[in-house]
C-alpha cells in the first residue's frame, strides 16, 4: 500500500478552484453505465401469468465484463474525493455540511415515493398482472441501496476525514483487514448476513481512496491496476468467489451482496486503471456533456427502471414479445429499437422531476450534531425500508416515506419543528 500512495504531511483537503473534470466524469460515466446495463441485460419473457426475468451476462465466460462495467467502485470512489472536497470548503462545521448533503440526497425521493406508492394499487385495479407488476415495484425500491450505503458514507466523511488527516493509509488498511474477517466469517460459518459488514468495510474503503485523490496523492496508476486485478484473479481462482462482480441469478455466492474481498480488489484496480486514463479523459470535449447530466444525475438513477418496467409492460406483458436470446441476430437487431423505447419513455420522466435534484432554499437554523445525527437515521432507516420492500403495496413504503420527510424535516430549524 504504501508504494501506492505519496506521503507529504498531513492536510485538511483544500477545494481546488475549480470543478475536477476527472470526479465529474467518473460520477456521470458510472451512472451511464449503471442505465446502460440495467436497460440491456435482462433477458425477459412473460408465460401469461408471470415474469421471468434472467441476465445477459450470465452468459458463459461474459462474466469476466463484470470487472470494467460494475462502476459501483468508482462511483464510490468519486464520492469519496467529492465529499472530502466539499468538505474541506465547508465553513459552517461539519452539522451543517451533512444537514445540506442530507437535503441533497433525499429530496428527491419525495417525488419518486408519491408516484410508486399509489402507483400499483391503481395500475392493479386497472387490471394489470399483480406479479410483474409487484415485481417492478419492488426492484424500484431495492435499487436504493446504492443511496443507503451512499449516506452511511456521506454520514461518516466528517470522522473518517479526521482519521485520515492523522493516519493516513492506515485507514484503508485496517478497513480492507475488516473486510478479510468478514469474508472469512462468512465463509467458514456459512451465514451469508455475517458478510454484510463488509457493506461498511469495501465501500468506505473505495470512499477512502477519493481522500487521496483530492489530495492529490495517488500514484504509480499502473501499478495499482496490475495489483487490484491480479489480487481478483487469484481470490477467483483460489477463492469462494465466483468470477461475476455483479450477482448472477441462481448463484449461490454473489460478490456484490454482500460486497467482497474480491469486490475491494477489483475496486483497488478499477481505480488504477482510471487514474491511468485520466490525463487522456480530461483532454476529452466534455463540459456541455457534464454541464447537462450533471444536475440530472440523480433524477436519471432513481427513473431508469420505472421507464424499463414501463417499456417491459408494453412490450413483452402485452405485446408477448419476450426478449431474444442475448447475443444473437435478433437480439442485436432489436437492441437499437428496444433502447430508443426506453429513451422515449425517460425523456418526459427526466425534464418532469429533474427539478427535484436541487432542494428547495430553506434555512437551517443552528445545527447540530443533536439534530443532524438523527436526521441521517432517519432517512437511512426510510432508505432502507423501501430497499427491502420496494413500492410493493403495504405499510413499508409509506412509513419509509415518512422517515425521510421526517429526518428533511430535522435538517430545518428547530422553532419551526
Amino acid at each position: 500500500m504504501t508504494v501506492l500512495l505519496d506521503h507529504p504531511p498531513r492536510r485538511v483537503v483544500q477545494a481546488p478552484a475549480r470543478r475536477d473534470t476527472f470526479i465529474d466524469l467518473l460520477r456521470v460515466f458510472g451512472m451511464a453505465l449503471v442505465v446502460l446495463q440495467h436497460w440491456t441485460i435482462p433477458v425477459l419473457s412473460y408465460d401469461g401469468g408471470r415474469l421471468t426475468t434472467g441476465n445477459a451476462l450470465a452468459t458463459p465466460g461474459v462474466w469476466v465484463v463484470t470487472w470494467i462495467s460494475q462502476v459501483m467502485p468508482l462511483v464510490f470512489f468519486a464520492g469519496g474525493a467529492a465529499n472530502a472536497i466539499s468538505f474541506g470548503r465547508a465553513h459552517a462545521g461539519a452539522p451543517q455540511w451533512l444537514n445540506v448533503r442530507l437535503r441533497r440526497l433525499a429530496w428527491p425521493l419525495l417525488p419518486l415515493a408519491a408516484v410508486w406508492i399509489p402507483l400499483p394499487q391503481m395500475l392493479a385495479a386497472m387490471g394489470v398482472p399483480a406479479q410483474p407488476l409487484e415485481t417492478g415495484a419492488r426492484l424500484t425500491g431495492q435499487l436504493l441501496w446504492f443511496l443507503a450505503v451512499y449516506l452511511i458514507a456521506v454520514t461518516l466523511t466528517p470522522f473518517m476525514m479526521k482519521a485520515h488527516e492523522r493516519f493516513g493509509w492506515r485507514v484503508v488498511a485496517v478497513l480492507a483487514a475488516g473486510a478479510v474477517v468478514s469474508d472469512v466469517v462468512r465463509f467458514s460459518s456459512g451465514v451469508e448476513a455475517l458478510g454484510y459488514a463488509n457493506v461498511v468495510f469495501v465501500w468506505m474503503a473505495v470512499h477512502q481512496f477519493g481522500f487521496f485523490y483530492a489530495e492529490g496523492r495517488l500514484r504509480r496508476p499502473a501499478l495499482m491496476a496490475a495489483a487490484g486485478f491480479g489480487a481478483a484473479a487469484l481470490l477467483v481462482a483460489f477463492g469462494p468467489y465466483p468470477g461475476s462482480m455483479i450477482g448472477m441469478p441462481g448463484a449461490a455466492v454473489s460478490n456484490m451482496a454482500p460486497p467482497t474481498l474480491a469486490m475491494l480488489a477489483v475496486s483497488f484496480g478499477q481505480i488504477g486503471l482510471a487514474m491511468l486514463l485520466r490525463p487522456w479523459l480530461v483532454r476529452l470535449r466534455t463540459g456541455k456533456v457534464l454541464a447537462w447530466a450533471g444536475p440530472r444525475i440523480m433524477t436519471v438513477y432513481l427513473w431508469h427502471m420505472p421507464a424499463l418496467f414501463a417499456v417491459t409492460g408494453v412490450v413483452v406483458v402485452v405485446l408477448g414479445i419476450d426478449t431474444p436470446a442475448p447475443g444473437s441476430l435478433g437480439w442485436l437487431a432489436g437492441w437499437p429499437i428496444w433502447f430508443g423505447l426506453l429513451t422515449l419513455v425517460m425523456w418526459p420522466l427526466v425534464r418532469c422531476f429533474a427539478r427535484f435534484e436541487e432542494p428547495p432554499a430553506l434555512p437551517y437554523g443552528k445545527p447540530s450534531w443533536s439534530t443532524s445525527g438523527p436526521a441521517a437515521a432517519l432517512v437511512g432507516a426510510g432508505l432502507v425500508l423501501l430497499m427491502v420492500y420496494g413500492f410493493a403495496p403495504g405499510i413499508a413504503p409509506v412509513l419509509g416515506t415518512v422517515a425521510i420527510l421526517g429526518g428533511l424535516l430535522l435538517t430545518g430549524p428547530r422553532a419551526r419543528l
